[in-house]
């Protein structure tokens, strides 16, 4: 053992006889003094350490705000499509009402059906209904909406028939122009350029004083097909031809999107 270790030795033995030499009570007060001088900074990390805890406690994983996330997300596209549908079917309660509305105060016995199917290549020529003979439905009847004439039956079998379109340019109709003398053909026509057809009232009196927004019915002329007081729509636009007067009709029904209509049975 070299010299500084004895000395180092010495010293160790000198501080515990020093200690050992105190009487309790002066042990208990300098162990006391301590704990004031450290106690504070014990408290402030101890409430450090409380505080962290907490923090922890509360923070939240990456994958679970990602799977709360993704709850919320979820929910809120279930409300939408709820408040949609909900819409939807409020939409679809008022047209059926309307459509009933119609049906009862209607002067013709009137039998609903559905538009079950349009060809694409025929889409403002013809139209598949769920209904035939099995419900009285007869070929050369006139199909409407409540809003106006649609157009007439042709081919009918039991369950299905097939629906000659006012569109298709050989669905002619005897028309009258309200509030005027003027009657004429009204049908569909091609327009070049446009896939849309638009309905034309024609043989009118060349100086005809046809003004846009006057209302089309049809004429209800001797052994028609179609009964008279069905609207057709609106005046468009007047041309005076070189023999005669053309008018451009609105159509009273939405051609492009038919879905409820109703075969004219008769009177009742």
């Amino acid at each position: 053992m070299n010299k500084l270790h004895i000395i180092l030795f010495g010293v160790a033995i000198l501080i515990a006889v020093i200690f050992l030499s105190f009487s309790s009570e002066r042990m208990r007060s300098w162990q006391s003094g301590y704990l004031r001088v450290s106690n504070p900074a014990l408290q402030a990390g101890s409430a450090i350490s409380g505080q962290v805890e907490k923090l922890q406690k509360g923070l939240k994983t990456l994958d679970e705000l990602e799977a709360e996330n993704a709850a919320l997300v979820a929910s809120n596209n279930e409300l939408r499509a709820a408040g949609q549908l909900l819409g939807d079917l409020e939409g679809e309660n008022k047209r059926l009402r309307a459509s009933l509305d119609y049906r009862e105060r209607s002067a013709f016995k009137l039998l609903p059906a559905q538009i079950v199917s349009r060809d694409a290549s025929s889409w403002w020529n013809t139209a598949k209904i769920n209904r035939g003979f099995g419900q009285d439905v007869e070929t050369a009847q006139p199909v409407l909406t409540a809003d106006g004439l649609v157009g007439r039956t042709t081919t009918v079998s039991k369950e299905i028939s097939i629906i000659l379109l006012l569109t298709d340019e050989n669905c002619q109709v005897a028309a009258r122009v309200e509030g005027t003398n003027e009657q004429g053909i009204l049908s569909g026509q091609r327009v070049a350029g446009n896939a849309t057809p638009e309905l034309v009232l024609n043989f009118l009196n060349r100086d005809a004083n046809l003004q846009p927004g006057m209302k089309v019915f049809t004429a209800g002329v001797s052994g028609a097909v179609f009964p008279a007081g069905i609207p057709l729509g609106v005046i468009k636009e007047f041309r005076a031809r070189e023999l005669d007067g053309q008018a451009v009709v609105e159509p009273a029904s939405d051609f492009s999107k038919l879905d409820d209509v109703f075969v004219v049975l008769g009177s009742k």
